[in-house]
């Protein structure tokens, strides 16, 4: 079975959260991610980095959990920054054109640098 591993973390810097994702990032373990997304709106918490160095696979359903919030994220003047993105996943971004949506970078430095 292909799961999925989240690690959140609050950085000090400029209220924001840090989610790490690890493995596969599909139809079954997409609710995983939902859960941890919609929590964070519900605390108002906007500012969003998304580690995505050691995420395996994303379906379609995966981008969704991402394309459904981030209206509303920057909405209330924040964002969601995907960094450390392995090309084959970054492949899937571009062709759909998520990659004029989402802000990716190669870095954690690179990240908190477009919350400033």
């Amino acid at each position: 079975m292909r799961n999925l591993n989240i690690d959140v973390k609050t950085l000090a810097e400029q209220n924001i959260t840090k989610i790490v994702v690890e493995g596969f990032l599909d139809a079954h373990t997409v609710p995983e991610m939902e859960k941890v997304i919609q929590e964070l709106l519900q605390q108002k918490k906007y500012r969003i980095i998304v580690d995505f160095s050691a995420l395996s696979y994303i379906s379609s359903a995966g981008l969704g959990v991402f394309m459904s919030v981030i209206g509303d994220v920057k909405n209330n003047n924040g964002d969601i920054v995907l960094m450390k993105m392995p090309p084959k996943i970054y492949k899937v971004f571009d062709l759909l054109g998520f990659t004029e949506i989402f802000s990716i970078v190669d870095d954690e430095e690179s990240a908190l640098k477009v919350f400033k």
